[in-house]
């Protein structure tokens, strides 16, 4: 399934509310029947998205990462238009570096028709997509195989990942805290980053605005450690965030761009 607009309008609402909101203010909100909001509710809680309370909802405290069926469909529009954006600012015959997650196999969709890529990846969705155009050359990191992210992990991918120095090193987060840290759902997860983060030219982190305030148990590094950084969507207290971390912003719903 597909979230609808009114339920990708709550997620946003429940984090401008600081993580907390009633069923009654929603109601209200949206004009429709506490019957509707209810099931609206019901949904985004069965996706681990909220967490149901009394009286209403609050964002979910989590240790572990959403599956990735569900990760597919959420801000499903917020990551295309970050891969498309991304996408224009990589030159041809450059040499990149592709995380984990659900926003770099858009990526890899927005990338095929880039002629002369040299592409690494543990990222098994990534792989497959690229590996269509003859002109990209692709490096798969081997590793154990996460049936349930569709990617490698372990020590031989991070170490597969180092032997490369490539142009551009781009990767996503589980969550983004309010201090500016870089987050993590598993020490694995945090072991490819940085070694994608110390083996590159230029770094770019990619995540959705969801992504900002979002709880994950470990920490990988810092914003000020990133050159760039693309988001759908620039929340106000990340955008000051960026500004003090010195990190240049492509807010990709605005027009041009660059913040």
């Amino acid at each position: 399934m597909q979230l609808t607009e009114r339920q990708q309008e709550i997620l946003h609402r429940l984090r401008d509310e600081g993580g907390t909101i009633s069923s009654n203010v929603l109601t209200s909100s949206f004009d429709v029947s506490v019957q509707t909001i209810r099931k609206d509710l019901n949904e985004l809680s069965d996706l681990g998205l909220v967490k149901r309370v009394h009286g209403g909802i609050t964002l979910p405290v989590q240790s572990r990462n959403l599956s990735f069926q569900n990760r597919q469909i959420i801000n499903f529009e917020a990551k295309e238009l970050i891969a498309r954006t991304l996408a224009k600012n990589i030159p041809e015959g450059a040499s990149i570096f592709l995380g984990i997650g659900t926003t770099l196999q858009k990526i890899a969709e927005a990338l095929l028709g880039h002629p002369g890529l040299t592409v690494v990846t543990n990222n098994l969705n990534a792989a497959l997509i690229l590996c269509q155009n003859e002109n990209i050359d692709t490096y798969m990191a081997g590793g154990k195989v996460r049936a349930s992210d569709q990617d490698t992990m372990g020590e031989e991918t991070s170490a597969f990942l180092r032997k490369f120095q490539v142009n551009y090193g781009i990767f996503g987060v589980g969550g983004l805290a309010e201090n500016g840290a870089l987050l993590d759902f598993s020490p694995e997860e945090s072991h490819v980053s940085r070694a994608i983060m110390e083996s590159c030219e230029n770094r770019i982190l990619v995540a959705d605005k969801q992504k900002y305030m979002r709880s994950a148990p470990i920490r990988t590094g810092m914003l000020s450690e990133v050159d760039s950084f693309y988001i759908d969507q620039l929340p106000e207290g990340l955008e000051a965030l960026c500004r003090d971390a010195d990190v240049k912003v492509t807010d990709c719903s605005r027009e041009g761009g660059v913040a």
